[in-house]
Order: C-alpha cells, then structure tokens, then sequence
C-alpha cells in the first residue's frame, strides 16, 4: 500500500479519535476521577428556593454585612453588632465542590459576635460556605465562596 496525504489524515484521525475515547472512558469508569458536584436531595432543595431568597434579602437589609477571615486558628466569621449574639441560633454549612466526605455542619453557638471554624476541619481548596440561622423569628441566610 502507498502512503499518501489522504491515508495519513485518516490515520491522524483515527489516533486522535482512540485518544479521545480512551480519555473519556478512564474519566467515566475510573472512581479516582469521580466528584461529587450536585447535592443528593437536589429537587427537595429546589423547592425550598422562595424562603432562601427571603432569608438572603432579610441578610442582605441588615445595616451591617457578614464577614469573614482566615486567621491563623481556622476561619473566623463575624456577624453584625447590631445583633445580640446569644439571640442567635442555626447552623453553618460547608460544602466542599470536590469531596462530598469532606462537607460537614456546625451549630451556631456565640457568645461574643465571632464564630471561628477550626483549622483542623479545613482543607487548602475552594469551600462553599452557608450560613443559616434565626432572629427573632426571622430567618436569615448567608452565602459565599471562600478560597481557604
């Protein structure tokens, strides 16, 4: 058989195709590759969507926004002063895009305006980070991306 610019295009492509599949299939098959990237009641938590959108506006009119750090002890999170911290209760969400086993909650327990998660329960990485908590009967909602 000769070889000419036709035969060898079509091989090219041939190769670039088994490449391609070979990828896609390693990525597909292989547990190594796999991330946990939508929450698993997804539907449930769609259809909660109206109150979240309250309680991100009830969090958004407050005169003072929400902060947070990172410090040497972990992350440090400080609520508004014009709240009274002990009135305070819900729980803190973290939510890691790239390891569902990593997520993990805490209550909200405050005696002063600053809530500090530890360093020992955070990896380097991406974290999505959801505040939910009550105040005098109303609820409140706070999200963020944080890079820690």
């Amino acid at each position: 058989m000769k070889w000419n610019w036709g035969t060898g295009i079509v091989i090219a492509i041939i190769s670039f195709i088994g490449f391609i599949m070979y990828f896609v299939i390693t990525m597909s098959t292989d547990k190594k590759y796999s991330h946990d990237l939508v929450t698993e009641d997804y539907y449930a938590k769609e259809m909660a969507y109206q109150t979240e959108i309250d309680a991100e506006t009830n969090t958004n009119n407050l005169k003072e926004k929400i902060t947070g750090k990172r410090t040497s002890e972990g992350w440090l999170i400080t609520f508004p002063k014009e709240l009274n911290p002990e009135k305070i209760k819900g729980n803190v969400f973290l939510y890691r895009p790239s390891n569902e086993k990593l997520d993990f909650s805490l209550p909200i327990v405050l005696s002063s305006f600053n809530l500090l998660i530890p360093e020992k329960r955070l990896l380097d990485g991406r974290w999505n980070i959801t505040i939910d908590w009550k105040y005098d009967g109303t609820d409140y909602l706070y999200k963020k991306q944080i890079v820690y």
